[in-house]
């Protein structure tokens, strides 16, 4: 199926103010694709890492940013093996196409993250499995269908996402001191996102600051 990139302004906006939450960014990104983001975004950045699974996207990531550590690899496997703990991270990029709390809890228990600011920002595609009341079918909400129940997971989800994020935060050491959030509207017909079909990404940024 291919995937619907109407969303790319956004995304690169909410990217370019986050990175003014740090002085000297050094960037983890989890689902490099085909490096327009790099592109639009952190081209300037001379300190990075970088995953793609897809070995031609791999090889063209490599080329695009020979100073960065481009890993072919899957992201969730390689964090938690802590691949990339090299570098001091303080700006985690994730967009993964749906869920990304397994891979926020691989890059915690793997890289341990020590810096006294981290500055997380996300691409979420979870909301549309919440939109046909799947949530007690997807990995990482247990809890919170347990709680909430199913039902009102996609009218909630921006807040679902403040809380699990503070509650990965402070699992390790760190407290949520700053939040952004907002969904984008998807027509799947033309791509235009002047006309809309639903709301089914999520954006948010978050910044962590050490305990």
């Amino acid at each position: 199926m291919k995937k619907d990139n109407s969303t790319f302004e956004q995304k690169a906006r909410l990217r370019s103010r986050a990175l003014l939450e740090v002085e000297t960014p050094v960037i983890l990104e989890t689902h490099g694709g085909t490096g327009r983001l790099w592109a639009r975004c952190y081209s300037h950045v001379a300190h990075g890492i970088v995953f793609e699974s897809d070995s031609e996207k791999a090889s063209h990531l490599a080329r695009q940013r020979p100073a960065w550590a481009v890993y072919q690899a899957d992201c969730e496997k390689a964090l938690a093996s802590a691949v990339g703990d090299h570098l001091p991270v303080n700006f985690l990029d994730l967009d993964p196409w749906g869920s990304p709390w397994p891979t926020i809890g691989a890059f915690f228990a793997g890289i341990k993250p020590t810096v006294e600011r981290l500055v997380v920002v996300v691409h979420d595609g979870l909301r549309n499995r919440l939109r046909m009341n799947m949530g007690w079918r997807t990995g990482g909400l247990e809890a919170v269908v347990e709680r909430i129940g199913n039902q009102d997971c996609f009218a909630n989800y921006k807040e679902i996402c403040r809380d699990l994020m503070k509650e990965k935060a402070a699992e390790s050491g760190y407290q949520l001191s700053r939040w952004a959030a907002f969904y984008t509207a998807i027509d799947r017909k033309h791509g235009d996102l002047g006309v809309l079909s639903g709301q089914d990404s999520t954006h948010y940024a978050a910044v962590l600051t050490k305990c």
